[in-house]
Formats: C-alpha cells, structure tokens, sequence
C-alpha cells in the first residue's frame, strides 16, 4: 500500500528539521559548572575544545557525527525529495542506495543525545559540579528525530516510478 502524500509529509518534516538545525548548531547544548567556572558549550565549541586539548580524532568524530551527518542526511533527504518530484529517471539506482544509506544512518543518530543525556546524568554533585542540557540539546534532539521521520515518511517507491510509467 503506498504512502499517501509522502512528498509532502517528508518535506514538511525536512524543512522543520532544516530551520531547527541553525539553533542546533549555535545554540549551547551544554551547561557545566563547578566551584570555578561556569560555562555554556555549543557543538562547535566542543569540537574546538577536543581539538585544542589534543584529542583531535575525538573533535573529528564529534564534528562529523554531530554537524556533518545531520546537515548531509538534509541535503540527501532534499535531493530524494526534488528529483522524485520531478519524476526524474536518472541515477534511479544511486538514489535508491542514498535512501538506504539516510535509513541506515538515521538509526545511530540518536548516540549524541544519549551522550548527552548520559552525561547530565552522571555529573550530578551538587553544588560541586553539574552539567545541564541546554537549549541547543532540544534543538538538535528535534533536529535528529526530524529527519528520522522525514525519512520514514518518504516512500522509495517514488524513485522507481518513472521508469514503470514508460514500461
């Protein structure tokens, strides 16, 4: 059975996902205190943290998974939408297999908010030292269950019905 308005249920999902991503991204994620310093720390500001310390494969990965991977499951998710829109034959095959890739990677999406979640969690001591999500944390959680819809929502039927239109 197919998905009615499947275009347009994923590209209102994906343009949502796409205006939560800014405050994602700029937004703190992240507020810790101790007895010496308070600080706010957005996603960047914590790549840049881990870069600087020496841990740069640590900042890369976190980068990659936390700025990179939401922003390129966007574009893919926005390129499935317009060339299904188009009815486009072209690269049906590639396409199909990004789909699969967005699918596939959309599952472990969901790590960074259980980081972040795990953290809070653990750094409970009081007046000692706290950490606290910020509103960023909300902004990227939105963000990540966005696209996880998106691409549930989008029917991969819609890349392969060109080609069964001229059959």
């Amino acid at each position: 059975m197919r998905a009615l308005r499947s275009l347009e249920r994923t590209s209102a999902y994906l343009v949502a996902a796409a205006i939560l991503y800014i405050p994602a991204n700029v937004l703190p994620v992240m507020h810790s205190s101790s007895l010496r310093v308070s600080e706010d720390d957005t996603i960047l500001s914590g790549v840049v943290y881990l870069v600087r310390s020496g841990s740069w494969p640590l900042g890369l990965l976190v980068f990659f998974a936390s700025v990179m991977v939401p922003l390129l499951k966007i574009l893919a998710l926005g390129f499935l939408i317009w060339m299904s829109a188009r009815r486009s034959r072209a690269h049906m095959l590639p396409r199909a297999r990004l789909y699969r890739v967005v699918e596939f990677v959309g599952r472990w999406s969901m790590l960074d908010i259980f980081a972040v979640t795990l953290l809070v969690a653990l750094v409970r001591m009081g007046k000692f030292a706290s950490v606290l999500p910020g509103p960023g944390a909300l902004a990227f959680a939105a963000v990540v269950v966005l696209t996880l819809l998106a691409a549930h929502s989008f029917d991969p039927r819609l890349i392969w019905d060109p080609a069964d239109a001229n059959d």
